[in-house]
């Protein structure tokens, strides 16, 4: 089951989203500022992170270029979650690391979409021939 880690200050986006993506069966571990969002990265190992952009303790941009500048956690795939949508988020967001970007309200299937294109392929059986 991949793991996902949600990087989200906001309590009613947080629970919404992270029981959505349990039901579509990740597990998923939640971390309420960017501070606390690189220390999860570093301890839990996520397959990929949704990172919100406007975050308490250090703002996701921030958060984003040290998960990104480290040896052991710059591999994991990191979506930037915004609520802005202005011109030039998305290239700001990419210019931090992040490696795809969504907007705020989350559409889920988009945003199923584009985890699933990030997140490696599950290992497959070998084949019996």
């Amino acid at each position: 089951m991949p793991k996902i880690l949600l990087v989200e200050d906001n309590e009613m986006n947080r629970d919404m989203l992270s029981r959505r993506l349990k039901r579509k069966e990740y597990e998923v571990v939640i971390a309420k500022d960017g501070g606390e969002g690189v220390e999860m990265a570093h301890h839990e190992h996520p397959d990929l992170i949704l990172m919100d952009m406007s975050l308490p303790v250090k703002d996701g941009w921030t958060a984003t270029k040290e998960i990104k500048g480290a040896d052991d956690t710059k591999h994991i795939p990191v979506i930037a979650l915004t609520a802005h949508a202005m011109s030039g988020d998305r290239e700001q967001a990419l210019a931090a690391g992040c490696d795809d970007y969504d907007t705020k309200p989350i559409e889920l299937q988009r945003l199923l979409d584009k985890i699933k294109k990030l997140l490696p392929a599950p290992p497959q059986p070998p084949s019996n021939t």
